[in-house]
């Protein structure tokens, strides 16, 4: 064999190393990194692509009317296709308040699936929002509900088993865990916990100026959407996508959201628990 011969069966040999060795790295990255790398924002989704089953349960007659005059704001639709809740799947409903989302999940899921809805202690300001939870969750829809009268920092804030559900949302809420110094880092332990390698961890919130952290949750009710992803990506999870249904320019960020309704921008984040860290050797679930 020609020394010519001998260099060029080297080079070829050593890009054939080095295609099975980024081959080989791609496979572990694969493992233990969410199934999409990017974090842009997904345009909403047409609606000749929103499921029936989503649609039905926003169209049941059996919703109440003070719900469904919230939902040309609210676009239930982008948040059930988004977050991708289907017939018999197990979720829960974070801070639920009156119900709005968890009486959604329950229609969707149907008989065969399981919603928990969970609320702390209502402070006296607020039975009024306790007792239409209480009475929503008396409708036969809701059947498959499980209501959970829990404080945040409950050791056992979700009773299910761990990686059993298969979503968790926390709708317009995250910021008052935050502004209202309730146990968050228990909140995420527990929904890390309790979701299956890979389940969604959903969050909407209201944003508030990029920067400003956690400076406005208490006062006009916004949350900065960096120091929101910081803040649940260190119990463990990844930020797996985002949409821009709820977003909206003309906002200036500095409304009080309470009057202006539907009106305010608002992220829409999804964020997964990553298989690779949910087998970590600490198996404690959550990713430290």
């Amino acid at each position: 064999m020609t020394i010519r011969m001998r260099i060029g069966t080297l080079i070829f040999l050593t890009v054939v190393a080095l295609v099975g060795f980024a081959v080989s790295v791609s496979a572990v990255r694969a493992q233990i990194q969410p199934v999409a790398a990017s974090t842009s924002e997904a345009a909403p989704i047409p609606a000749t692509q929103i499921p029936a089953d989503i649609t039905a349960a926003i169209n049941s007659p059996e919703r109440p009317a003070a719900d469904k005059a919230l939902d040309a704001g609210r676009k239930p639709d982008q948040i059930l296709a988004f977050y991708e809740i289907k017939p018999g799947m197990k979720v829960a409903d974070i801070f639920a308040g009156g119900g709005y989302m968890t009486e959604l999940f329950a229609r969707v899921v149907g008989p065969s699936g399981k919603v928990y809805s969970q609320n702390g202690p209502f402070p006296e300001q607020f039975k009024k929002i306790e007792d239409q939870w209480n009475e929503r969750l008396k409708e036969p829809a809701l059947n498959n509900v499980v209501k959970v009268s829990k404080p945040f920092d409950a050791p056992d804030l979700l009773p299910v088993p761990p990686d059993s559900l298969d979503a968790v949302i926390i709708h317009l809420n995250y910021h008052d865990l935050v502004g209202f110094k309730m146990d968050r880092e228990n909140v995420n332990a527990a929904v890390f916990k309790a979701l299956k390698p890979g389940g969604i961890y959903g969050i909407v919130d209201h944003s508030a100026p990029s920067g400003t952290g956690a400076a406005d949750t208490a006062t006009i009710h916004r949350i900065d959407e960096d120091f929101l992803i910081k803040d649940v990506e260190k119990a463990g999870f990844r930020l797996y996508g985002a949409s821009s249904a709820l977003r909206h320019p003309e906002d200036d960020r500095t409304w009080i959201v309470f009057k202006h309704r539907g009106e305010t921008d608002r992220f829409m984040l999804k964020f997964v628990k990553a298989p690779a860290v949910a087998t970590g050797a600490s198996g404690s679930g959550s990713g430290q």
